[in-house]
């Protein structure tokens, strides 16, 4: 099992996640972060650090967002680790709960 970031992440893209992570599973797009699915060891350390509540684990996401599990393995392949936290944009405050950000992903 893993954790999965989900769409709240978008245009958010906070990192308290990335310090408590034991197995440095998180990897960084210009918009979200993702986690690495082989790499997750499920410790659920990450999911309550979330302040946009965007980390679920596999089994929990929610309905419609099915296909970030396979969303977060695909950009976990291509983007750099992030292992150390990060000031979020300034703008990501606005950005949290705005349904349908999907579209804003950029890759």
């Amino acid at each position: 099992m893993t954790f999965v970031v989900g769409e709240n992440c978008i245009k958010c893209k906070h990192t308290d996640c990335v310090e408590v992570c034991p197995v440095d599973c998180f990897y960084e797009g210009p918009n979200m972060l993702v986690i690495h699915p082989d790499e997750c060891i499920d410790c659920a350390l990450c999911e309550p650090e979330c302040p946009v509540d965007a980390i679920f684990s596999e089994d929990e996401l929610p309905d419609g967002q099915e296909d970030f599990l396979e969303l977060n393995q695909e950009l976990a392949e291509i983007w750099p680790n992030i292992t150390e936290k990060k000031d979020p944009p300034a703008d990501a405050e606005d950005w949290d709960g705005k349904p349908d950000k999907r579209d804003l992903l950029e890759r």
